[in-house]
C-alpha cells in the first residue's frame, strides 16, 4: 500500500468514479461523516441504492441535515465512526469521504474495526483520503496542518488490512479540483466550518490571505488536489 503516488494522476470526479466501480444496485449504504450531505444527495438521486444511513458527528451540521425533507431514502443519524450506531453485518457498502483523518488519533483503529463490524461479509468500504500535497494544501496547512493525522489515518488502514477482517481490494490515485471565486469564499468554506474551531490571529489570517491570493487569477483560484481511495472488502 502507498500513501501517495509520486507521478501525475488523472483528474477525476470522485462520485462518478464511485458510481462506476461499486456494486450499488439495491445496496444498503452507510456514509460516515456525511457533512452537508452533498454526496449523500448525489447517491440517493441515482435511484440505485435501497437505503442510505448518513452519519455525522458534528451536532450543528447534523441538526441542519435533519431539516432535509426531500430525500426519503436517507436516514440521518448522529454519531462518530468509532462507535457506529448500527447492527453487525447490516450494510453492503460503507463510504467515508475525507473524514478518517478527522477521527481522534486514538480512535482511528476503532473506527476501522467498526466499519468491519457493520459490513456484511464481502461488503465494501470506500475510504477516501486527501494526499498531503498540492497547492491548496500549501494554503490550508498555514492554519491547520494535517500531516500527522493524515499519516496516522493511512497507518491505521494498513494495520486494519494486515491484522483485521478487512482486505485491500484496490488503491486508486487521482486528483480533484477545488475552485474559489475569491478569498471570502475560501474563508467561508475552509476556515469558518462548524466541525473545527479555527481561530486565526489577524497576522495569520493575513498570511493565509496572501498565500491564497498568490494563486488568484481574474477568473478565480483553482487548485489541483491529489487524492487516494482505499477500497477494502470485509473478509469472510
Amino acid at each position: 500500500m502507498q500513501i501517495a503516488r509520486p507521478i501525475d494522476t488523472p483528474p477525476v470526479n470522485e462520485m462518478k468514479l464511485l458510481l462506476d466501480r461499486l456494486p450499488l444496485d439495491g445496496a444498503r449504504v452507510l456514509e460516515l461523516g456525511c457533512g452537508k450531505a452533498e454526496k449523500t444527495r448525489t447517491l440517493a438521486q441515482t435511484g440505485r441504492v435501497r437505503e442510505i444511513v448518513a452519519l455525522e458527528v458534528d451536532a450543528i451540521q447534523h441538526a441542519k441535515n435533519l431539516a432535509v425533507d426531500d430525500l426519503p431514502g436517507v436516514i440521518f443519524a448522529h454519531g462518530g465512526a468509532e462507535a457506529i450506531p448500527a447492527a453487525d453485518a447490516s450494510f453492503d457498502i460503507v463510504l467515508m469521504f475525507k473524514s478518517l483523518h478527522h477521527v481522534p488519533l486514538g480512535q482511528m483503529e476503532a473506527a476501522l474495526s467498526e466499519i468491519a463490524r457493520v459490513l456484511k461479509p464481502g461488503g465494501l468500504a470506500w475510504i477516501s483520503e486527501p494526499v498531503y500535497a498540492g497547492e491548496l494544501n500549501e494554503v490550508f496547512k498555514l492554519f491547520h496542518d494535517e500531516k500527522t493525522v493524515r499519516e496516522a489515518a493511512f497507518a491505521a488502514i494498513c494495520r486494519a488490512v494486515a491484522q483485521g477482517p478487512l482486505a485491500l481490494q484496490e488503491e486508486l490515485f487521482f486528483h480533484t479540483r477545488s475552485f474559489f471565486a475569491d478569498f471570502a469564499q475560501f474563508e467561508a468554506r475552509m476556515i469558518h466550518v462548524t466541525h473545527t474551531d479555527h481561530r486565526l490571529s489577524p497576522a495569520l489570517l493575513d498570511a493565509v490571505r496572501a498565500k491564497f491570493m498568490s494563486f488568484m487569477t481574474p477568473e478565480g483560484a483553482s487548485f489541483q488536489n491529489p487524492q487516494r481511495v482505499d477500497v477494502l472488502v470485509r473478509r469472510g
